[in-house]
């Protein structure tokens, strides 16, 4: 899973980074963790507040830093075993 945090580095930007690892270090959920600092890729993402946050290509959050209970809903709405075929963590999803 590809997670983009959109922001110029502020605190709220190093904070939303920092809550996205840990949880998803505690969640045992594999991510690519990229940082947008350009302000014209991040107004290209349509995000006019920072940080804001890209899941797979969708814009998720802007502005603020997200709580960890939202930042564990993001990952339990995309994890394996809520794909398509029901694979669940011990599978292969399709």
């Amino acid at each position: 899973m590809q997670v983009k945090v959109l922001g110029t580095g502020c605190a709220n930007c190093r904070n939303t980074v920092a809550a996205i690892e840990q949880v998803a270090a505690a969640k045992g959920v594999a991510i690519d963790l990229v940082k947008v600092e350009d302000m014209k890729d991040i107004v290209a993402h349509g995000v006019m507040s920072t940080p804001g946050v890209v899941i797979d290509g969708t814009v998720v959050h802007a502005g603020g830093v997200p709580t960890r209970e939202k930042i564990e809903q993001w990952f339990a709405a995309l994890a394996p075993s809520a794909c398509c075929c029901g694979g669940g963590a011990a599978k292969k999803c399709c």
